[in-house]
């Protein structure tokens, strides 16, 4: 599976909001934060801490792709 955080990004954006202030915001290490930018998965913990903080839902912040399985 792939995940993407761009949603997340765009939501930042149209709030006039940095990544560091989300992060502080919603109680999140810098390595998880580091994570999301690397597209790789976080814990579904720090999604929850994200969207209470942000007050959206999860698919306002993620998005999981399934990956074409070679046959």
């Amino acid at each position: 599976m792939a995940y993407s955080y761009n949603r997340l990004w765009k939501l930042l954006i149209d709030r006039k909001m940095t990544r560091t202030e989300m992060r502080k915001q919603a109680g999140i290490s810098t390595n998880i934060l580091a994570k999301m930018g690397k597209d790789e998965p976080i814990s579904m913990e720090s999604l929850a801490k994200i969207c209470t903080a942000l007050n959206c839902g999860l698919d306002d912040i993620v998005e999981i792709q399934k990956e074409d399985c070679p046959k």
